[in-house]
């Protein structure tokens, strides 16, 4: 009798372990919007703007924000700089490059207003910038020259849920909304309109992704176009046409403009402003966020340049098998060369401890302004290529932050 209840407590627990992994099921979801998304607009003309000024001017001081709205674009910021370059022309340009050309669009790029308010760089900030707090103290390393733009945190994320080391949910919202973009562009879907949105939900078992559980997309169009037309299109130009047929199923949910209609969009629709979609332009949520926006911003300013390098560590991290993912914090202090903090989480899945790894990535990696500047190229970067489908897993542009290129030094480093 004694033997049979144990064997049946054995039994039992075995069952209850199991039932208990079956539960550990969760779902995320991540959006990305199209280039010509109002926010999206705005990002690319301050990113379209920074690229002619760095073109003559690498030291340029560049803060370049834009708003629009109907009939209207509005660029202005702080600019410190001798060279010119023709602010309107850069805007209306991007504009009809998106595909707001013609009046038909709600938006047309030949014949909106464009205001311009541009100041120079307050002379308070560039005391700091352009001289370090370490070189007033008597550093003469010129790689610790420049200070920090302004205090700040900046995070950076990678795990292995995708082959750019990106979270999936993000990942296939990006590819999502540049194909809604390619199809208008090309032809296949000539009805769509610049204006989209995507979403998609991936569930996980056990904290990998297994699914995807629902997706969302809505474009504009023009008005003589059905709504089962849209649908239809969307669905198997778009959405079979890049999520992985293994990953939906019977029960994957499919929206396509969910409202039933979406003629007026664009600038029309909604105002737009720089930086008012910086879940999008990251990890889509998957990582946490120190707060600031990238587009218009010359990489003296560690929103942007810190968050490269955070992300160009973490990649690295996971890229060399030291974890599955990885979020890595860095913290300036204005005028500071030298980050006040450093951190590392690689959330239980570490083959060394964190505190190893961020011994690692200080020996490595200069996160200096300028060393940053320097070794990510960051003066030579196009930018407006990123100014909208994020500014991470972005591998088909080359751009340095996402070179798996120190990963056998971090291995050396930690013996493996």
């Amino acid at each position: 009798m004694d033997d049979n209840i144990e064997y049946f407590d054995w039994v039992l627990k075995i069952f209850i372990d199991k039932e208990m992994i079956k539960l550990t099921r969760h779902l995320f979801t991540s959006e990305s919007v199209t280039e010509g998304h109002p926010d999206k607009v705005c990002d690319c003309i301050s990113d379209a703007v920074l690229d002619a000024i760095l073109e003559q001017d690498k030291n340029a001081h560049v803060a370049c924000e834009t708003t629009v709205t109907t009939g209207m674009i509005h660029v202005m910021g702080e600019i410190s700089t001798d060279c010119y370059v023709d602010i309107q022309k850069i805007a209306r340009e991007v504009v009809k490059n998106i595909g707001y050309e013609n009046p038909d669009c709600g938006f047309d790029g030949n014949t909106c207003a464009v205001l311009t308010s541009i100041d120079s760089q307050s002379d308070d900030i560039a005391l700091g910038v352009n001289q370090s707090y370490e070189h007033k103290e008597g550093s003469t390393d010129e790689k610790g020259l420049i200070g920090a733009g302004d205090q700040g945190m900046m995070f950076g994320y990678a795990c292995d849920e995708t082959p750019e080391l990106m979270p999936l949910p993000i990942s296939l919202a990006h590819k999502l909304a540049m194909k809604l973009t390619s199809v208008r562009k090309d032809g296949t879907l000539s009805y769509l309109r610049p204006d989209g949105k995507t979403q998609v939900t991936v569930e996980y078992e056990d904290k990998k992704p297994v699914r995807v559980d629902t997706v969302v997309i809505s474009s504009q169009h023009s008005a003589d176009v059905s709504l089962e037309q849209i649908r239809n299109d969307i669905e198997k130009y778009v959405i079979r046409a890049v999520i992985d047929p293994s990953l939906i199923d019977e029960n994957t949910k499919i929206f396509v403009n969910p409202t039933g209609r979406f003629v007026i969009g664009g600038p029309v629709g909604d105002s737009g402003l720089t930086g008012r979609k910086i879940i999008v332009d990251t990890y889509g949520g998957y990582s946490r966020h120190g707060g600031g926006a990238f587009s218009g911003k010359d990489p003296t300013k560690v929103d942007r340049s810190a968050a490269y390098a955070a992300r160009h560590i973490a990649k690295n991290i996971v890229g060399a098998g030291l974890a599955s993912k990885c979020e890595v914090q860095i913290a300036y202090a204005i005028g500071v060369a030298k980050p006040v903090s450093v951190m590392v989480d690689t959330f239980s899945t570490g083959v060394v401890e964190n505190d190893k790894l961020v011994e690692a990535v200080n020996a490595i990696f200069d996160l200096r302004p300028a060393a940053i500047i320097e070794n990510l190229k960051l003066k030579e970067t196009k930018y407006l290529p990123v100014a909208a489908y994020g500014h991470f897993g972005r591998e088909e542009l080359d751009v340095q932050w996402e070179k798996l290129d120190k990963v056998d030094e971090l291995k050396k480093y930690l013996n493996i």
